[in-house]
């Protein structure tokens, strides 16, 4: 079985209303061994904060020295991120060897087990056999007969916000779901709640008691925030100050909890020091709970997918972006009470750009655009997750808007995998457009004002053989730096690409060793030119598309720099750009290597 494989052998078996209970769940993990009684537990259900508070619980645990799993539903972009042990997914290989395993006890089953009771299976052998001190256990739905409830008393158990969800499986009225969420807490362990609506406090107090359970009920009057921006939060909780890097006033609610689950441990006998309380919160990464994407426009992408989520969104941008208008890229599914949604966000709305979920329930994009439009609201619909990242990139561009993608999980999962590389391309054609909006006296201004800033640098006076470019369209050009008295005794050569992947460097015959090349940009003629090996380099003069002030560089997109410049092992590598190609941060892939240094008509950037 191959990690596919085992994928798909999981997602063969879905949910129905008749399948809740903890049978198949307890035979399945019979047939491991039952891995899950040789293992300790922080069990977590709730409504919504669930998943904020198990990252920020495992990060603590893990900064105090502990081996931590982490369980958690559903994944934003990879299957293996629901099965996580030290911060790292399930590999391909346990995860296929695993499943293996779990395929041969559970075909043989008379009820076979669904893909959650899969899941949750296969993930405690994997907690079991990686030795984890403690596993972080987010409840998949409900409580009570979530197959996550397989396990004993955890150390403890703890309710999240609770709110109205999942009716047809866990109640109508919000103590009959409190009732169902509280079959986490069982004798021997320990709780900490939300202490939110009065009826699910109430439910939680009278199950704890009936247990003979020590109750915490989180008193928020402790929580008082000292500063919020899009870097984090700063607050103080009994006391004690902290940073918490998620965002949104409902992620200080959840951290209060984590903080009472912490000290609940602590009494346990867990030792968890302060330090680590502090470098957890700090640290936690929660990918789509109002995360920052990009900063130029700014583009925040929320999982958020019902009235409660777009509530918390909502006050959460107004209270980060106030008084700015959003561009929403928005998904939804059909199911959902998206006018609900729709009516907690308009207010803060400039326009709608809209996008189908990869869902057989999605509501499509230009069903969504038409029902806004009818509405009175400025939409549009996208054919597919690459468009619509960048329509709404250029519409928060033209109307100074920060963008928020919202909706479905489905789609944040989508946006999150394609939007680095479509950030890419769209940032380097602005910057290119804003660079060939200069006209051309005022780019050759620019560009003597560049070459004597270049001049002037120690890189380029202690250099005596300096790779350089001859100039297209747009671009800063190097005549005045090349012809300067200062150059004289410098050797220069320039880049010719010899294949698609392949650049040399060549000191060219004069000027009849040039000829015109691929989009107008005159070359060396190779037979008419020495070639130059990179190591004898000292420094290279890169153009590049984009830059920002920690000298990140976008390059001109066809890789050949980015290849290149490893090779030149004892040169300085710098940059020449305009002001105007200069952005609040470049995002980088694995093989980008940032200049030393960034020079423009205003300012020499380094690192």
């Amino acid at each position: 079985m191959t990690e596919q494989e085992a994928i798909r052998y999981i997602e063969n078996y879905g949910w129905s209303t008749t399948r809740l209970g903890l049978e198949r769940t307890k035979e399945l993990l019979k047939g491991f061994g039952d891995p899950q009684k040789k293992l300790k537990f922080v069990h977590v259900a709730g409504s919504n904060g669930k998943g904020s508070t198990c990252a920020m619980l495992d990060q603590i645990l893990r900064d105090a020295g502990y081996r931590t799993g982490l369980y958690i539903s559903p994944y934003i972009q990879v299957f293996n991120e629901r099965i996580r042990v030290n911060g790292e997914n399930i590999g391909g290989e346990d995860l296929a060897r695993i499943t293996e395993k779990a395929r041969s006890i559970a075909d043989g089953m008379e009820d076979h087990p669904s893909q959650f009771e899969l899941v949750t299976a296969i993930a405690m052998q994997y907690y079991y056999e990686q030795n984890c001190d403690i596993v972080v256990l987010e409840v998949g739905m409900g409580g009570a007969l979530d197959s996550t409830n397989a396990i004993d008393a955890p150390e403890a158990a703890v309710i999240t916000n609770i709110g109205l969800e999942h009716t047809e499986y866990l109640g109508n009225t919000l103590a009959e779901i409190a009732e169902t969420k509280s079959g986490i807490i069982k004798t021997g362990c320990s709780a900490v709640c939300y202490d939110g609506a009065p009826e699910v406090t109430e439910v939680v107090k009278r199950v704890c008691a009936e247990r003979g359970v020590p109750l915490t009920c989180v008193d928020f009057s402790a929580l008082t925030l000292l500063s919020t921006g899009l870097e984090g939060q700063r607050f103080l909780w009994k006391g004690s100050e902290y940073h918490l890097s998620l965002l949104g006033a409902h992620q200080l609610h959840n951290a209060a909890v984590v903080l009472e689950t912490v000290a609940a441990l602590r009494q346990r006998g867990w030792e968890i020091p302060e330090s680590a309380v502090g470098s957890g919160l700090a640290g936690t990464e929660w990918p789509a709970r109002f995360e920052i994407l990009a900063k130029e426009p700014l583009f925040i992408l929320d999982g958020g997918h019902n009235p409660q989520c777009a509530e918390a969104l909502a006050k959460s941008a107004a209270d980060l972006l106030p008084g700015q208008k959003v561009v929403f890229l928005l998904g939804v599914l059909a199911d959902k009470d998206y006018d609900k949604i729709i009516d907690l966000v308009a207010p803060l709305a400039e326009k709608f750009v809209c996008l189908t979920p990869v869902s057989d329930r999605a509501l499509t994009g230009e069903k969504l655009a038409e029902h806004l439009t009818e509405r009175g609201l400025a939409a549009e619909a996208a054919a597919d997750i690459p468009a619509g990242i960048r329509a709404a990139l250029s519409a928060g561009q033209t109307l100074s808007c920060p963008v928020i993608c919202f909706g479905s999980l489905y789609l944040a999962g989508a946006v999150r995998t394609d939007f680095a590389g479509v950030y890419r391309k769209w940032l380097r054609k602005e910057k290119i457009r804003a660079r060939e909006a200069l006209n051309y006296e005022l780019r050759e201004e620019k560009s003597r004002q560049i070459s004597a800033n270049l001049l002037a640098s120690p890189e380029f006076r202690r250099a005596k053989t300096i790779m350089v470019y001859r100039g297209v369209k747009g671009e800063v050009r190097l005549d005045a730096l090349i012809g300067a008295p200062e150059a004289e005794d410098k050797r220069f050569c320039y880049p010719l690409c010899i294949s698609k992947t392949e650049m040399i460097a060549l000191v060219p015959g004069g000027e009849d060793g040039w000829r015109p090349g691929a989009f107008g940009i005159p070359e060396p003629v190779r037979e008419l030119a020495e070639e130059v090996p990179p190591e004898e380099i000292d420094l290279v003069v890169c153009p590049l598309t984009g830059f920002d002030e920690a000298c990140r560089r976008l390059g001109m997109g066809g890789g050949f720099y980015d290849r290149y410049l490893p090779k030149c092992v004892n040169a300085g590598i710098v940059a020449v750009a305009f002001e105007c190609q200069k952005a609040k941060e470049v995002p980088t892939e694995a093989w980008d290597k940032p200049v030393d240094a960034v020079f423009t008509e205003d300012a020499v950037y380094r690192r």
